[in-house]
């Protein structure tokens, strides 16, 4: 909130007004982990419990999904975030001699108009 003091031209009396900001959440990114023939399930299920703080339950899902349909999202960030999970798949993966690939996508603006 940001204060503005004004002098009444009639006898120094000051005068203050508050200006209100409102504040945007930032926008959102999926991270996707997409499907190869190389990297095993076992692996992807302890890179989705160790990256995105996955339960054993929730990434062997994840994980399913991901073999079955090509591509899944791990998690849903800001973009620097979304960006460092992006960045720490690789790693693990290259440490592994995996050639899994993670990517990120904006999610759609629930405030934008359509």
């Amino acid at each position: 909130m940001a204060k503005r003091t004004k002098k009444n031209p009639e006898g120094g009396v000051v005068l203050q007004e508050k200006t209100e900001r409102k504040t945007k959440r930032p926008r959102m990114y999926r991270v996707l982990i997409h499907n190869d023939d190389y990297t095993t399930m076992e692996f992807v299920v302890r890179l989705l419990q160790a990256v995105f703080h996955r339960t054993e339950n929730e990434a062997i899902q994840i994980m399913l999904h991901i073999h079955n349909t090509g591509v899944g999202v791990a998690g849903v960030y800001t973009y620097e975030v979304a960006e460092t999970k992006v960045a720490q798949v690789h790693m693990l993966a290259r440490q592994a001699d995996c050639p899994l690939v993670a990517s990120m996508e904006p999610e759609e603006d629930p405030d934008a108009e359509r």
